[in-house]
């Protein structure tokens, strides 16, 4: 089978297409033809050799956890799918391949009205997004400040946290302020200046703030905080110096969550954006936008 695999760690220049072996199913798990695959902002980062002391990686290796495809074979004891299902979810094996291993009881059915792009956008960013508002203990009547709230992970966190009840302030581009604002969030410019723009529209003050841009917020949020207590990052490696939390506890990949905003998605409850696709030959070049960090949505590779 066709993956992308990178032999030593570095840029995007040591991705390349490979042929490999198909992956046979072990015990519990399925193997999924792929058709949508998520790019993620952690995929550069594993790539790249900065997250070995998190992410061990065997090399050679193939990048990416987040599909979307139809069940190709069963393992044993796999109960709950049958082969042609069409699922999304987290996968086990590095998911820029045509065919993926991946754990029966972490994937959801994709429901008939999601498309196969969509589906692949979804596992990485709603888990993600659960876990940093659990972990933020965001509640009704609160004010939380999501910094990156047009990215993949910031624009499904915006909606999570409006559907809690909180009042959203979202960062973004000047590009992105109508789109930020079309989820549910009160948008700000971020850069220079910061922190008096968000006290003139909260001017009680935030309740918490979750950073998923990791563009040099950190000190500005504890300014607006007061502290480091109830901030929270998924993208600033600074954290550690400056007192903060780096989200980094283990996913919970819920596939029963997962299959209720997957339908949420699919009735256009829930917003989902992808930004850009790129076929998987071009792993590289969708990998390369997403180091830069591309401003909306999320990048998908497309599988044939």
């Amino acid at each position: 089978m066709k993956a992308i695999v990178f032999d030593t760690f570095g840029g995007t220049e040591v991705l390349h297409e490979a042929e490999t072996d198909l992956p046979e199913p072990g015990p519990g798990q399925v193997r999924v033809r792929v058709r949508a695959v998520g790019v993620n902002p952690v995929d550069g980062k594993i790539r790249s050799g900065i997250m070995e002391a998190i992410f061990p990686t065997t090399l050679p290796a193939v990048p990416g956890g987040e599909i979307a495809g139809v069940v190709d074979a069963l393992g044993e004891g796999v109960e709950r799918l049958s082969v042609g299902d069409e699922v999304l979810g987290w996968s086990d094996t590095g998911a820029y391949a045509q065919y993926a291993l991946a754990d029966a009881s972490v994937l959801a059915a994709k429901p008939a009205g999601l498309d196969w792009t969509h589906a692949a956008a979804l596992p990485v960013a709603s888990d993600g997004a659960e876990r940093v508002l659990d972990l933020l203990g965001v509640k009704a009547g609160e004010t939380l400040l999501i910094h990156g709230a047009s990215g993949a992970l910031g624009t499904v966190a915006v909606q999570l946290a409006v559907a809690r009840g909180a009042r959203v302030i979202g960062t973004a581009g000047p590009a992105n302020q109508e789109y930020v604002t079309s989820l549910g969030a009160t948008a700000l410019v971020y850069g220079e200046g910061l922190v008096e723009r968000v006290r003139a529209v909260a001017p009680d003050g935030v309740d918490a703030v979750f950073d998923a841009a990791g563009k040099g917020a950190l000190e500005d949020s504890i300014t607006l905080r007061g502290g480091t207590d109830r901030v929270v990052t998924t993208a600033d490696f600074r954290a550690r110096d400056l007192g903060v939390v780096f989200a980094e506890g283990p996913q919970r990949r819920s596939a029963a969550r997962l299959a209720e905003l997957a339908e949420q998605a699919a009735a256009g409850t829930l917003t989902l954006t992808v930004g850009a696709t790129y076929p998987l030959a071009e792993a590289a070049k969708a990998q390369q936008v997403s180091d830069a960090g591309h401003g909306r949505g999320k990048l998908v590779l497309t599988v044939d």
